[in-house]
């Protein structure tokens, strides 16, 4: 069953179950936040591909969208599920190399081609800095 969306307050993020829930679907994320070091530091280029990988199970119904709700900011989560099975595909959905932009300092912008049948998608990306932490404030596909 689909978790109901809280309130919106994008400075508090959702907390997912129990560990088990972090490895449920084809990819086990980190359950530690994305962090990268100080302010300026570069991104991590797997950590981007996880995530994009992870956006991209729940998109096609392979992963339950609690098992991301804190990589992303509230309005993000409660988009995500409300997007539910936006992404046909034929076979799990594979996610190639993240493309990253950086158009100001603490945000992010990927794009990442997501391989899952017949017909490949593309998945864009915001993530702002919180502090250490990065987070996904908006996503959608195409």
């Amino acid at each position: 069953m689909t978790p109901a969306p809280e309130p919106s307050y994008d400075d508090v993020r959702h907390r997912a179950g129990s560990a088990a829930s972090q490895t449920h679907g084809a990819l086990a994320l980190d359950a530690r936040p994305l962090v990268w070091g100080a302010p300026g530091s570069p991104p991590d280029e797997r950590k981007l591909r996880h995530l994009g990988q992870a956006l991209a199970e729940v998109l096609t119904g392979r992963r339950p969208p609690e098992t991301l709700a804190g990589r992303l900011t509230d309005r993000a989560y409660r988009d995500l599920v409300r997007a539910g099975r936006m992404i046909a595909a034929s076979r799990p959905p594979f996610a190639g190399r993240p493309h990253v932009t950086e158009p100001r300092e603490g945000a992010l912008e990927m794009c990442v081609v997501v391989h899952c049948g017949e017909r490949d998608h593309v998945l864009a990306a915001r993530l702002e800095r919180r502090g250490h932490q990065w987070l996904c404030t908006d996503f959608e596909t195409a």
